[in-house]
Formats: C-alpha cells, sequence, structure tokens
C-alpha cells in the first residue's frame, strides 16, 4: 500500500491528513491533525502576511512534517489557498517553509480549489444528477461549483473567506448594524453575478464543506435536539435554523458567544460571517435546507494524486523495493521491452548465481547486474544505431535519486558494454574507476552479454540455464523452441566472459516438452 500524506496550509487552519492507498486505488485516512495558525488574520486589509504570522504558520508546518515523516510518510503534497495566496509576500513564506522542511509548496488557485473540493464531494455522497451547488466556505475564500449529472460543470472562487470579511467589517463583537449591512451588501454584489455565470435558475441540493459549515450544524443540532451530533458527513440543516443561529451571533459579544453549546472556541469571532454567507446563498437560490459534507480539499487532494498517480502505484503495489521500483518506472518511460528487458535480467541473475565461486560478487553487485539488465536496451528511444552508447547516456541522466551516484555511473557502464566492444581503461567513462571497479564492470558485463545474446529473439526460446564449472565452462540451456539464433548470439559474446575467467565457454542444448518441432 502506498502512503501518502496531504498538507492542507488554509487561511484559518493548516490540516496534515495520513492515507494509505489501497491495491483497487480506494484509500483510508489514517490520521488527522490540524491547527488553528489563522494565516489570513489581517492579510486581506495589509495584503502581507507579518512576521509573526510567517513564523507560526512555518513552525506548524515544520512540527507536522516531522510528525509524518516519523510514522513512515515521506510522500507529501502541500498546498496554500487564499492566505498565500493574495499576500504579496507569500514567495517569503513559501521560501521559509522549503527551507526549514524541504517541502515544496503549491500555491493553487482558486478555480483548482473549487475542482479539488468537488473531488472530495463527489467521492463522499451520492451527488442527485440535478443542479447540485457545492459551497465552500474558507476563511480567505469562497468556492461554489455547480454539479449537473454528478459531473462538475463549472467552479468560482469569491473574496468572502470569513476571515476576509471579520478583518473588514466586523472590528467589534457585536457588530453595529452598519457593520452588518455593508458585510452583507459585499456578499450580494459577489453572489448575485457568481449565480448569474453558474447559468442556473433553480439547484436541486445544496451541499456545504468547510470546518464552519461542520460547526454551524453542530450547534444548530445541539440547540434543536440538545443531542450532539453524531456524523456530520449527510446531515442537514434547516436555513431557518441557520438565519437563528446568525442572529444570535449578531446580538452576542464574544463572551456570550462562548457560552454558545457546541460553538468551537477557535472560530468564535469567524462563524458569524460563515452564518450570513451561508444563509444568503440559500435564500438567492431558493433552498430550504442544506446538506453538510466533511469532505472537501483534503480528500480531493488524495483522489487527485491517485487519479495522476495510477501507473506509478501500480508499479508501487508491484514492486515493493523502491530502488527497483525506480529503474523500472524510469525503463517504462524510456519505452523499453519489457518482456526482453526482464527475461534477460533473469537469465543474467541466474549467471550471476550459478557463477558465483568464479567472481566472488555480493548481493550488492548482483543488484546492480539485475538494473543493467533491465536498462541495457532503453538507448533505443533515442537511435536504433549506437544504442548502448545511447543507454549510457540515459542512464546517467536519469535522476535514480534512491541509488548512489557511483552505482548509477556502474550500472550505466555494465549496460552500455552488454554488446560490441569490451570494456577498456582507455574508454572515457572508465578513466575514473579503480581497478576493483573495472574487475566488477567485467565480471558483470560479461554475464549480461551472454544473457542478452540468449534471448536474441526477443521470445524468451531459451527458458533457463544450468553452469557447469569445469573447464570448458558449459552452459546448458533448457528450451522447448529452436534456439539457434540464441547461440549464435550467445557465442558471439562469450568472448568477454573466457577473457575475465580465462576459459573458454561451450553451450548445450537441453529440450524440455512442449517443443515447436
Amino acid at each position: 500500500m502506498a502512503k501518502l500524506a496531504v498538507l492542507d496550509i488554509g487561511t484559518n487552519s493548516i490540516h496534515l491528513v495520513l492515507a494509505e492507498v489501497e491495491p483497487d486505488f480506494s484509500f483510508k485516512v489514517l490520521d488527522r491533525f490540524k491547527e488553528m495558525a489563522r494565516l489570513g488574520d489581517g492579510v486581506f486589509a495589509t495584503r502581507r502576511l507579518s512576521d509573526v504570522t510567517i513564523a507560526r504558520g512555518v513552525g506548524i508546518i515544520r512540527n507536522l512534517v516531522t510528525l509524518a515523516h516519523n510514522k513512515g510518510y515521506e510522500r507529501i503534497d502541500a498546498v496554500a489557498t487564499s492566505a498565500v495566496r493574495e499576500a504579496k509576500n507569500g514567495g517569503e513564506f513559501i521560501e521559509a517553509v522549503e527551507r526549514e522542511t524541504g517541502l515544496t509548496v503549491r500555491v493553487v488557485t482558486g478555480e483548482e480549489e473549487a475542482r479539488l473540493i468537488y473531488l472530495g464531494v463527489r467521492h463522499s455522497m451520492d451527488l442527485p444528477d440535478g443542479p447540485t451547488l457545492i459551497v465552500d466556505v474558507g476563511g480567505g475564500s469562497v468556492e461554489l461549483v455547480l454539479s449537473v449529472k454528478k459531473m462538475m460543470k463549472q467552479g468560482h472562487s469569491l473574496k468572502l473567506g470569513a476571515i476576509r470579511l471579520k478583518d473588514l467589517f466586523l472590528s467589534r463583537h457585536p457588530p453595529s448594524r452598519t457593520m452588518l449591512g455593508d458585510m452583507q451588501e459585499l456578499i450580494t454584489a459577489e453572489l448575485l453575478p457568481a449565480l448569474e455565470k453558474l447559468n442556473v435558475n433553480s439547484v436541486e441540493q445544496v451541499i456545504a464543506t468547510s470546518g464552519m459549515a461542520g460547526n454551524l450544524a453542530e450547534v444548530i443540532h445541539l440547540r434543536r435536539t440538545g443531542q450532539p451530533l453524531l456524523q456530520l458527513n449527510l446531515a442537514r440543516i434547516s436555513v431557518k435554523d441557520l438565519r437563528q443561529v446568525e442572529g444570535l451571533l449578531a446580538r452576542s459579544d464574544l463572551k456570550a458567544r462562548l457560552a454558545i453549546p457546541g460553538l468551537d472556541a477557535k472560530r468564535v469571532d469567524t462563524l458569524l460571517p460563515a452564518a450570513a454567507v451561508l444563509r444568503h446563498l440559500s435564500e438567492l437560490v431558493g433552498v430550504s435546507e442544506l446538506t453538510i459534507s466533511d469532505k472537501a480539499i483534503r480528500e480531493g487532494l488524495i483522489y487527485d494524486f491517485i487519479e495522476q498517480n495510477r501507473e506509478g502505484l501500480e508499479v508501487e503495489q508491484q514492486i515493493p523495493n523502491v530502488r527497483r521500483r525506480q529503474v523500472v518506472s524510469f525503463a517504462r518511460r524510456c519505452q523499453y521491452p519489457e518482456g526482453h528487458a526482464q527475461h534477460v535480467a533473469t537469465l543474467a541473475l541466474e549467471l550471476f548465481d550459478q557463477t558465483k565461486s568464479l567472481h566472488g560478487l555480493g548481493d550488492c553487485e548482483r543488484e546492480w547486474l539485475e538494473y543493467a539488465a533491465i536498462l541495457h536496451d532503453i538507448g533505443y528511444l533515442i537511435n536504433d544505431r549506437r544504442h548502448h552508447k545511447h543507454t549510457y547516456y540515459l542512464i546517467m541522466q536519469g535522476d535514480l535519486h534512491s541509488l548512489r551516484a557511483e552505482e548509477v555511473q556502474m550500472i550505466a557502464a555494465i549496460a552500455r558494454y552488454h554488446r560490441r566492444a569490451l570494456p577498456h581503461r582507455s574508454h572515457e567513462p572508465l578513466k575514473k574507476f579503480s581497478a576493483r571497479s573495472r574487475r566488477t564492470l567485467d565480471v558483470l558485463s560479461a554475464l549480461l552479454r551472454i544473457a542478452d545474446g540468449l534471448d536474441r529473439s526477443h521470445f524468451a526460446v531459451v527458458q533457463s540455464l544450468r553452469v557447469k564449472l569445469e573447464k570448458p565452462t558449459t552452459i546448458v540451456i533448457r528450451t522447448s523452441g529452436d534456439p539457434e539464433l540464441e547461440l549464435w548470439a550467445a557465442r558471439g559474446r562469450a568472448d568477454l566472459f573466457e577473457k575475465v575467467f580465462k576459459r573458454p565457454v561451450q553451450f548445450k542444448v537441453q529440450r524440455v516438452r512442449g517443443g515447436q518441432g
């Protein structure tokens, strides 16, 4: 199972989600962590993140990244939204995060944020076929998404986030009528043209997502039933109840709001503008209730990652070893002949294992031989002629970062000498090789040359082999077909083996049942 950590650097909160992708490409969330960083406080008035805010945000991210690494999560997909997106010094914040944690953060556009939110919601509930409006009230922005027949039609990002509205209009608590009126004017001015662009007269359902929508649902449920809300996802709240809670918040100072059952103390100053946006939107589109989704951008990031990396995830499941997986993935990007390369690798390792008393090499060198065999023909991507030299170049430039630089150089050289000229110390790639490295190269290249010859037709005619180490060394090949082409090629490529081990090589054929006549 592949591990993925998602870091959502929002205007209000910073979230970390630790997930595992299952073999069927579903996923399960193993843990969640949240810190109320409030990056957006003051940023929409000043257009800058303060030094204190940057330090607080970087510190939280550093702790969350360390936590993810300690739990075995190396792959972290990090995104930042409106506060960082709109701050003039947002780039400085991103650079500080990378400097402190090594993490590259993507700053997503409002439209991309809407798309990711839609992905999260779509996979968390059964959307109706009729027009459905998804609304996410964040700290800096509000994302509106129209879904028709369970497909995203349009997405818009509006500058109506709860922290933004709080900073612009609600300077005291409770706010004055003038403050509330000015806020309502802006909400209307933003919502009306956005709904016109969505070009829908009525909607079948409005789905609200975000921590603030969820907290409003918890408050409303407690007021109505006296019981805590057992499940947030798919919970429904009436616009009538929403209007009542909005009025209560508007009349209350901070101390009175903190006494409201279910209200999250960290949202004490932002829940009112969030309620105002949701209530006003509901009235404009003519619905009497909202459905809550507890899935949004973070889950959307996971679904998007799975969709974008399906092929790579399949490789991870097939090949747990990260070094081998990286080699195979690179070979596939180079459009290598997979069947031939894997069969040559099998034959080369059989030769390695059965000649160990001659060469005395170990597991590390065995691994190099396998990787060189997998990659030996990738040079065809550039040109058929001199493809062995093109193979060397591609491997050296392949960014195989799970291998040490000297390992990459050795593998590239082994693959380069699978045909044509024998390794020689005068050749440019080998001038810096030590005497020990040159012997290792000679041994492994000798084995690869024979293995490649034994699959000259690329049809796996030679099924397996057995080595008899007396002089001359005899390689017995097991085949159910006609191996004449393979024998011819292998004999022509046995030259390096004979030079390295100072013994002649002969080949014998062992027929197995099921021959082709």
